[in-house]
C-alpha cells in the first residue's frame, strides 16, 4: 500500500468498472480465461477488415483511427486493402507504397496549379501512407531508409502551408538529434500552453501528429513531438531504447522551454503505448513538467512484456506466425538493440524500464481502454499507479467499448480520446493546479 487512502481508492475504482459494466460499456464476447493472462497490446477488440490478427490491427487502428486527422481516406485505405495478402508484410508494404506514390502525384499537381489547400490535405495523406509502408519493414530492407525520407518530406511540404507553418525540428542530443515537429497554436510569439506528444515501441514523429495534433490546435495548444532514441529510424544509428528515458526527455522538455512562444507554466506531456511509462519518468525527474497523461500508464514494462507472446516466442513458435506478425515483432526487438530473433529477450530487456508512482507529484490522467482493463496485469499497473500517485489531482478514465474505444492506446476513436485529454487539461491548467 503507498498511502492511506489506498483502500478508497480501490473502492473507487470497483465502483467506476461496476457501472461500467452494468451500462455495458465494458461489454463484449467471452474470453477464455488463459487468454485473460495474457497482456496483447495489439489484441483488436474490434475487427475491421483482415483475418490476420496483427495486420487488422494496424489497419483499423493506426490507420483507419487517422482519418479524423486528415491521415487516410476511408475509401483509400480500403481500396488499399483490397491489393493486400491477409498477413503478408511484403504485399502490405507493396501496396501502401504504390496508394503513397498516387497521393503524392495529386498532391503535386494540385501544387503546381496554385492549389495550396488540396496540396498541403494530398502532401498529409501522402506522408502517412509511406509511413504505413515501414510497418513490419525489417532495418535491412533497402527501402526503409527512401521511404522514411519520403513520408517526412511530404510532412515538411504539408507543414510549409499551414498557418501557422509545422516546423520541422531537430533537438540536439548527445552528439546526435531528436527529430520532429512543432507548430504554434495562433500567428504570433504569445507565450501558450503546450501539448508534448510522446510515442512507444514502434512509432515515428509522423504518428503522433495524425494521433492528436489537429485536437491540439483546436483548442489553443502548441504541439510538439519528436522520434525519442529506439523510435523511428533512430536505431539504424545505433540510438536504442534505453531505460533512462527521462534523459532524451528533459532534452526535449530543455528545447520547448526554450521558445518564447511556450508559457513554462502549462507544458503537459503525453506518452501513449510504452510512452505511458517513459513520460511518467520523466516527471519523476522533472519538476518543469506541469501535467502528464498516460495511456495507459506501464508502471513496470518488464512485468508487462513477461506476458505477452513475445516472452515464449522461441524460432520454432515463431515460424506458425504471420510474416507481418513475426516482422512487426522483430522490429521491436531491434528497437530494443537485440537480436532480432530473441523475441523472448525482449522480457529482460524491459526490466529496467519503470517508474515510481509517488515520485510524481504533478496533475495526472491516466486513460486506459476498455479492451485493455481487461488484462489483469493492465489493470493491477492501473490500480497500483492511481494508489501510490503522489499528486494532488489525478484522474483515472476507462473509455468505453459501446463508442469504439476499446482498443490499444485508444487509437481507433480520437474524437473521444482527445476530449478527455483535452477537457482534462483545460480544466487543470484553468485551476493551475499543481
Amino acid at each position: 500500500m503507498c498511502s492511506k487512502q489506498s483502500v478508497l481508492i480501490r473502492s473507487l475504482l470497483a465502483l467506476a468498472v461496476l457501472a461500467c459494466l452494468q451500462a455495458g460499456v465494458l461489454a463484449s464476447p467471452p474470453v477464455p480465461p488463459e487468454a485473460q493472462k495474457a497482456v496483447n497490446p495489439h489484441a483488436a477488440h474490434t475487427n475491421f477488415y483482415f483475418k490476420d490478427p496483427a495486420m487488422d490491427f494496424v489497419f483499423g487502428s493506426l490507420m483507419l483511427g487517422s482519418a479524423v486527422n486528415h491521415g487516410c481516406e476511408i475509401g483509400e485505405a480500403f481500396a488499399t486493402a483490397a491489393a493486400i495478402r491477409d498477413g503478408d508484410a511484403a504485399s502490405w508494404q507493396e501496396q501502401w507504397t504504390k496508394t503513397a506514390a498516387l497521393i503524392e502525384a495529386r498532391g503535386a499537381k494540385a501544387l503546381a496549379g496554385g492549389h495550396l489547400v488540396s496540396a498541403r490535405d494530398q502532401f498529409l495523406r501522402a506522408s502517412y501512407a509511406y509511413r504505413a509502408a515501414l510497418v513490419a519493414m525489417l532495418p535491412s530492407d533497402p527501402n526503409i531508409r527512401d521511404l522514411a525520407r519520403r513520408s517526412r518530406d511530404l510532412m515538411k511540404s504539408a507543414g510549409k502551408l499551414m498557418d501557422p507553418p509545422l516546423e520541422y525540428v531537430e533537438i540536439p542530443f548527445q552528439g546526435t538529434v531528436l527529430p520532429g515537429y512543432f507548430r504554434k497554436a495562433a500567428p504570433g510569439g504569445h507565450p501558450t500552453q503546450t501539448l508534448i506528444m510522446i510515442g512507444g515501441a514502434e512509432t515515428f514523429a509522423e504518428d503522433q501528429y495524425f494521433y492528436i495534433a489537429p485536437q491540439a490546435f483546436e483548442r489553443g495548444y502548441n504541439f510538439l513531438t519528436v522520434d525519442l532514441p529506439g523510435q523511428g529510424l533512430l536505431p539504424l544509428d545505433g540510438r536504442y531504447f534505453r531505460p533512462d528515458m527521462q534523459v532524451p526527455l528533459r532534452a526535449v522538455v530543455n528545447y520547448a522551454l526554450s521558445r518564447k512562444d511556450v508559457d513554462p507554466k502549462r507544458v503537459a506531456v503525453y506518452g501513449i503505448s510504452s510512452g505511458g511509462g517513459f513520460v511518467p519518468q520523466a516527471a519523476a525527474h522533472d519538476g518543469r513538467i506541469s501535467a502528464i497523461i498516460m495511456n495507459n500508464c506501464v508502471v513496470d514494462a518488464g512485468a508487462g512484456v513477461a506476458k505477452m507472446a513475445v516472452a515464449t516466442a522461441t524460432p520454432e513458435v515463431v515460424k506458425g506466425w504471420s510474416s507481418f506478425a513475426r516482422q512487426t515483432n522483430q522490429c521491436i526487438a531491434w528497437r530494443f538493440g537485440l537480436d532480432m530473433d530473441d523475441l523472448p529477450g525482449l522480457v529482460k530487456a524491459n526490466r529496467d524500464f519503470r517508474f515510481d508512482p509517488a515520485r510524481v507529484s504533478m496533475p495526472a490522467l491516466i486513460l486506459v481502454s476498455s479492451g485493455e482493463y481487461k488484462s489483469p496485469e493492465i489493470e493491477r499497473q492501473t490500480t497500483q499507479c492511481m494508489e501510490c500517485l503522489s499528486s494532488v489531482r489525478k484522474k483515472l478514465v476507462i473509455t468505453p467499448a459501446a463508442e469504439g474505444a476499446s482498443n490499444h492506446c485508444v487509437m481507433e476513436n480520437r474524437s473521444l480520446m482527445s476530449q478527455e485529454v483535452f477537457d482534462w487539461l483545460d480544466e487543470t491548467f484553468g485551476e493551475g493546479a499543481r
